[in-house]
């Protein structure tokens, strides 16, 4: 007993030496960075309302980024399993030429980082969405419904555009984003 009873003593010690030498909390972990990048990003002369209202659409922005991502991943995969390296030849004309003008243009600017190493990340959240329809033989198996495709998508990018463009969405918003995110990763995967 007596060496439980020094065992748990000598952490309960340990634990407040810690904390009284500065130990760090693990809700702190990050926020050095933060601020630093804030300081970059010269945060302190932005409007405090703005900036709480971005921070509040960040969460949504981070759901909506990462799910267009998936989509993204999702129609290479599907694609390139279909028709191997030729899957970009399968994407409609005009999603191509916009692509190759965007890439094209932004070669001009080399100072700046790019897009991504992709073709796909040239494409806009509605081209993805053309993709899936005009294969839509590609993904019958995967997704079943077109109908549905195109309601969940349509959907999704009206509040992306919104978020994406500077914008704030209501909490009934929100929450169709959520619902219509899971009810996609359900089906997809």
């Amino acid at each position: 007993m007596d060496d439980l009873y020094s065992f748990v003593y000598r952490g309960i010690l340990a634990e407040a030496s810690l904390d009284k030498a500065g130990r760090r909390k693990i809700r702190d972990f990050g926020r050095e960075e933060q601020n630093l990048l804030a300081k970059a990003l010269s945060m302190e002369m932005l409007d405090q309302d703005c900036i709480s209202s971005a921070q509040r659409m960040s969460v949504v922005y981070i759901a909506i980024h990462a799910f267009e991502n998936m989509i993204r991943e999702l129609v290479v995969a599907t694609l390139a399993e279909k028709h191997e390296a030729e899957w970009w030849g399968k994407v409609p004309d005009r999603i191509r030429k916009k692509v190759a003008g965007r890439k094209e243009e932004e070669a001009k600017f080399r100072w700046h980082g790019a897009r991504g190493t992709s073709d796909i990340n040239y494409c806009d959240f509605g081209d993805l969405s053309s993709i899936i329809v005009s294969n839509w033989t590609d993904f019958e198996d995967l997704l079943h419904s077109l109908e549905w495709v195109k309601g969940i998508l349509s959907t999704l990018e009206k509040s992306r555009n919104i978020v994406m463009h500077g914008g704030a969405m209501d909490k009934e918003d929100i929450e169709r984003v959520g619902v219509n995110i899971r009810d996609w990763v359900r089906q997809a995967g």
